[in-house]
């Protein structure tokens, strides 16, 4: 019998690297939803290391490697429904209406949570190399707690 998933780790636009410090936040989670923009099979390998790993492509991710992943992906787990995407604002239709209870995405390289119409809108940030002043994160949530809430993780701070 499989044991139950209730922590998530969260993460997002890799590129290409994947910093020990993203590994050791993440060490201890049930299951990892990487966002897109991996940059390379190397990074899922890794991250699988620490736990199962469902990942999305992003607009980065090319090449033969890359046509494996979907554009899109559904997890059902610890009794929630989550609809994964890279970028958020190609998601043309409700999700409330479609019974998700978080909506998963990346691109921005911003961290954040937002409930909207009973739906949280997650976006762990970048865990890769920083981008202007943003700072380089990961997300971990536990679905046993209600609220539903992420823990950022900053990784590389003020550099």
């Amino acid at each position: 019998m499989a044991r139950p998933v209730y922590i998530l780790g969260l993460i997002s636009d890799t590129h290409g690297l994947l910093r020990e410090e993203a590994l050791r936040a993440l060490e201890g989670v049930d299951l990892i939803l990487h966002s897109g923009d991996v940059g390379g099979p190397n990074i899922l390998n890794d991250l699988k290391k620490l736990a199962p790993v469902v990942a999305v492509r992003g607009n980065v991710d090319t090449g033969p490697w890359a046509d494996a992943l979907p554009l899109t992906e559904i997890v059902e787990i610890g009794g929630k429904t989550i609809y994964m995407l890279h970028i958020l604002r190609d998601l043309y239709w409700n999700p409330r209406a479609a019974g998700f209870a978080i909506v998963l995405s990346g691109h921005t390289h911003k961290p954040e949570q937002i409930e909207k119409d009973g739906v949280l809108y997650v976006n762990p940030g970048s865990a890769g190399p920083r981008r202007f002043q943003l700072p380089v994160t990961v997300g971990r949530m536990d679905l046993r707690e209600k609220p539903l809430q992420v823990e950022f993780i900053e990784l590389e701070k003020g550099k």
